[in-house]
């Protein structure tokens, strides 16, 4: 069995922008203090939601040492680390073990896509450059690209890959991952509106966007998973389901970057292609966050 990275809620952790879209660090690392204070298990620094697919190497690499240095030991940091080019992927990789990254986050190649076999070798060629855990990251609807069970089961017998972060949303495939895998690999759920359902089959946790506004809520849900309590679990998860859909109301992480400002945090904007919200969602999401007491 392989050691767990984390167990509980990591947060899938925003990069704050300032007005000109430069990144604030004085935000990021408030916001990551915020959140290990209030429970969250472990910090996902450049990820989907960290607008990491905007950031300039320098940034990139930059994001990933202050959050490793701001965090200090508190609770582990991954870093997303992941490519459509396998060599840039493991360049990447290796810098962030050096910057003292405790794992990585690896998507699936996207654009170029591959065969199962493609990523077999991809994530292989990552693993073998490296020492530190790595998560795998499956998210077909914005990659273009399904782990099948088989290649995740073969990945399994790496050393150094650890764990998948399931995002597909189909709670089948989830089951059937964890059946084949076993111990051999940690299930995360890459969804929050799956954390129950995926914890109950024997998942780990979540790498969470509902965090950001309810970090406090976000960790008890998963430990009430992880201490067998499912009814209290399965409450948590229905009185927050509606705002866990209003955040993907439109593209993550448009709306969790819009919550936070109008609950008084200075996230500041997306890059662009990522664009401001309608006025529309933003009456929907505002009157969401007032029924949860969350703006006063």
């Amino acid at each position: 069995m392989k050691n767990t990275i984390f167990t509980g809620a990591a947060i899938a952790i925003i990069t704050p922008m300032n007005a000109d879209g430069s990144i604030n660090y004085d935000k990021l690392g408030e916001l990551i203090d915020d959140q290990i204070e209030n429970g969250t298990d472990a910090i996902v620094i450049c990820g989907t939601t960290g607008e990491a697919s905007t950031m300039t190497d320098e940034e990139h690499r930059d994001c990933i040492k202050y959050a490793v240095e701001k965090t200090a030991g508190r609770v582990p940091v991954i870093a997303g680390t992941g490519s459509n080019d396998t060599k840039y992927a493991i360049e990447l990789s290796k810098e962030a073990e050096s910057l003292g990254a405790d794992a990585l986050l690896l998507v699936t190649p996207y654009y170029n896509k591959t065969t199962q076999k493609g990523l077999i070798m991809h994530f292989t060629a990552i693993a073998d450059a490296v020492n530190i855990p790595i998560i795998l990251y499956n998210i077909p609807g914005r990659t273009g690209v399904n782990m099948e069970v088989s290649t995740v089961k073969e990945l399994a017998k790496h050393k150094n890959i650890a764990a998948i972060k399931e995002a597909s949303g189909n709670i089948s495939y989830a089951a059937k991952l964890i059946a084949a895998c076993g111990d051999n690999i940690d299930v995360y759920s890459g969804n929050d509106d799956m954390i129950v359902p995926i914890m109950s089959l024997g998942g780990k946790g979540v790498i969470s966007v509902l965090s950001h506004v309810i970090p406090k809520e976000t960790h008890m849900m998963a430990q009430y998973c992880l201490d067998n309590n499912f009814a209290e679990a399965t409450k948590l998860q229905i009185e927050y389901l509606d705002l866990i859909n209003d955040l993907f109301i439109e593209v993550n992480p448009i709306p969790v970057k819009e919550a936070m400002n109008m609950i008084g945090f200075a996230a500041g904007p997306c890059r662009m292609p990522l664009c401001e919200m309608t006025d529309e969602h933003k009456a929907a999401l505002r009157a969401c966050l007032e029924k949860h007491g969350l703006i006063k």
